[in-house]
């Protein structure tokens, strides 16, 4: 098992009133899955990929990867755990503007301390494996919405991570593109054992699903793994 999520629940206070975005998830990840969570909006499939990151905490509950307890942390550990154990990839892409392709997909990496050479190859492999040879030293303001998106997943790749998170990834692109992102994160679960997350509530994400979960009103209401 990579990761256990047990009872989690999220309050959120704003003028005195009280909002429950999860109520009591329970949930276990294995490596290699695909799994989305699907659910509407506000439905807390979001909040959810957030405690599962260790972007946010819940009011209570346990989640853990590798049996560690990501809960208790301190901020530096989480930062730690979060540069190296886990790969995002946001609905807003999230690039740096004023970094090339390979820049953007390097820059974990120069987080991390690994020499330039080694990280410069690891980028070139990766913007490979996602289809944007030739598209390298291009800036995101020079790519379109799914060239950027795909700099995104191999930016998510670049250290090797053991799990990706993608919240709403084809929300800002066409169908037809939409599609062939997924399609590509898809053939990196084959190839590479990859284990993706995805929270979305559109219904071409949901129908490429490996393993569906329906969360509405902070709980979850369906677990199905599919052939």
């Amino acid at each position: 098992m990579l990761m256990k999520i047990e009872n989690v629940r999220k309050t959120f206070h704003s003028d005195h009133i009280e909002f429950e975005a999860l109520r009591g998830v329970d949930a276990e990840i294995e490596k290699g899955e695909f799994v989305v969570i699907a659910g509407p909006s506000g439905s807390g499939k979001t909040t959810l990929l957030n405690m599962m990151g260790s972007l946010d905490v819940p009011t209570s509950g346990h989640v853990s990867l590798n049996g560690k307890e990501l809960t208790t942390l301190s901020e530096g550990a989480k930062t730690e755990m979060r540069l190296r154990n886990i790969g995002f990839i946001f609905q807003a892409y999230n690039l740096i503007n004023v970094l090339s392709a390979t820049e953007n997909v390097e820059y974990v990496l120069h987080l991390q301390g690994v020499p330039k050479q080694e990280r410069r190859a690891r980028a070139q492999e990766l913007l490979e494996a996602v289809g944007l040879v030739g598209l390298e030293d291009r800036r995101p303001g020079q790519l379109s919405g799914g060239q950027q998106q795909r700099v995104a997943v191999a930016r998510a790749l670049s250290s090797e991570p053991e799990v990706v998170l993608a919240d709403e990834p084809t929300a800002n692109l066409d169908q037809a593109t939409g599609r062939e992102l997924i399609e590509l994160m898809l053939k990196i679960n084959r190839e590479r054992g990859t284990t993706f997350v995805i929270a979305s509530h559109d219904r071409m994400v949901i129908e490429h699903a490996r393993r569906l979960m329906r969360i509405l009103d902070g709980r979850i209401i369906e677990d199905v793994r599919k052939n």
